[in-house]
């Protein structure tokens, strides 16, 4: 409900909409056919404070300060409601301010993300490009120093827990969720100051869920970063993009999520995130466990909250690896498989051609000249790819590694990775002339093989092959989950 001291302000908004708002508890939005006005309620909340004018002026100020950039498309300007001298209202007016409202381009309903999700819209394309935004978004922002990350965390779980047990949650089952938090975070601690360490703390949306991306102007665009405290958003990349692959999981399921992890790493390199991502993911549920709680009552609450709680107990690592010659449907396995190994959202898919696109500053669908395949360049596409294996694996994430590992040296590096991981092996086969068609009829994808580089690869002996070989003619998909012993019900 609208303030009684806004009302004049509210009434203003509407008859200029000619509709009524959409209200949160700290926002009430008007929109009209081609202008959208947002103004903020005055409200005092305990984490933010509304209640002034001059506060509502500076908050949608700076609100206007973060989005615009990112949407300038959607952000246009923060303008007074003034008094008249005759006591009218007016937008922008020569008369005293009494409210300020944030002005905007409208967006249809249908375009908000979450409603693209409710309709089943989020296909293999829009995933991508929703991993896109988030890491376009996150690579144009600039590190923030001393920033003690595990402190930070910690803060946020003690502000969450005491919202749980407001919102009515049950008190045993926050206690254990708080004191199992407290846990990890104490684990993570030496991953979280390193990692802020190398610029990962960055001042991030914050508030990174579906509701909050848009399609604008074809383009999947963040907006509504939060703006009422800078804490809560100067944190890790990947606790902001924690957010929204806890929401795409829950929303739309596993593979929706690993899919937009797998393609945030491939953009940004970050494989190390995963190391932290069962705190993230549950701290994530837990905001949203106690917000539905209070907005629509503890049962909705409930799942949120089992979720939170599964987060902290993930299954074990373990590696695979997908080799063979190009055209076997390598990628096609690993992203299969992918989604029911390991912790969520899924095995971290790593996949050569995408770390070789991204050493040499393009994204992956982008084609690299023939020197970016030299034996030297090869070579450093390969290290890296253990190397991050073996970060995921250390960290307690599940590894998918998918290159052609033609060379006896590759298949021994990224064995090696494995540490004390189970692993499994998986070497992908097919007559000559299936895979001379598969080649030929790519598109939009990460690997530049022609029929050139696959007859030459073919001519090559790659040595004793101890992995499992899988019939690549046919579909590998259901042998390779019997041999991972996954389930029928696994995603």
């Amino acid at each position: 409900m609208i303030p009684a001291a806004q009302a004049e302000a509210a009434a203003l908004l509407r008859r200029l909409a000619g509709a009524d708002p959409v209200e949160t508890h700290i926002s009430a939005v008007f929109v009209g056919p081609d202008t959208v006005w947002k103004l903020k309620k005055a409200v005092a909340l305990g984490f933010l404070d509304f209640s002034t004018i001059k506060a509502r002026e500076h908050f949608l100020r700076r609100e206007l300060a973060i989005n615009q950039p990112v949407a300038p498309a959607l952000y246009r300007d923060a303008v007074p409601v003034t008094r008249a001298p005759d006591g009218t209202l007016a937008l922008g007016g020569p008369g005293e301010p009494v409210d300020w409202v944030l002005r905007m381009a409208p967006v249809p309903a249908g375009d908000f993300l979450d409603a693209v999700a409710a309709r089943g819209g989020l296909d293999e394309a829009m995933l991508d490009a929703i991993a896109d935004a988030a890491f376009d978004l996150h690579a144009a922002l600039p590190p923030v120093p001393g920033v003690d990350a595990a402190a930070a965390l910690q803060r946020v779980l003690q502000g969450n827990a005491a919202a749980a047990l407001a919102a009515g949650l049950p008190p045993p089952r926050i206690e254990a969720l708080a004191a199992a938090t407290r846990g990890w975070i104490a684990r993570l601690a030496p991953i979280l100051a390193a990692r802020a360490e190398a610029g990962l703390v960055r001042r991030c949306h914050g508030d990174l869920h579906l509701g909050n991306l848009c399609l604008l102007q074809g383009r999947v665009t963040p907006f509504d970063a939060l703006e009422f405290d800078e804490a809560l958003a100067t944190i890790d990349t990947g606790y902001d993009l924690a957010f929204l692959l806890m929401d795409l999981g829950y929303r739309v399921g596993r593979a929706a999520a690993n899919r937009v992890l797998n393609r945030y790493v491939a953009r940004s390199g970050d494989a190390g995130l995963v190391a932290a991502l069962p705190v993230w993911l549950s701290l994530r549920a837990m905001i949203r466990a106690h917000a539905v709680a209070k907005a629509q009552g503890v049962i909705q609450g409930q799942p949120y909250l089992d979720l939170a709680e599964a987060m902290l107990t993930p299954p074990p690592p373990r590696l695979v690896a997908v080799g063979g010659l190009q055209g076997t449907g390598k990628s096609r396995l690993a992203r299969a498989l992918a989604p029911a190994l390991g912790a969520a959202p899924g095995a971290l898919v790593l996949r050569s051609d995408e770390i070789r696109k991204r050493r040499a500053g393009l994204t992956p669908e982008q084609r690299l000249p023939a020197e970016a395949y030299a034996p030297e360049a090869s070579a450093a596409v390969f290290a890296e790819l253990a190397g991050q294996a073996a970060e995921a694996l250390r960290g307690g994430h599940a590894v998918i590694a998918d290159a052609a590992f033609l060379r006896p040296e590759e298949r021994a590096a990224i064995e090696a990775a494995r540490a004390k991981a189970p692993f499994q092996g998986f070497w992908l086969e097919a007559p000559l002339e299936v895979l001379r068609a598969r080649v030929a009829a790519r598109r939009g994808d990460a690997s530049d093989a022609d029929a050139a580089v696959l007859a030459a690869a073919a001519a090559r002996d790659p040595g004793p092959i101890g992995w499992q070989r899988l019939d690549a003619a046919a579909d590998p998909i259901p042998a390779a989950r019997a041999a991972l012993g996954l389930n029928r019900d696994d995603p």
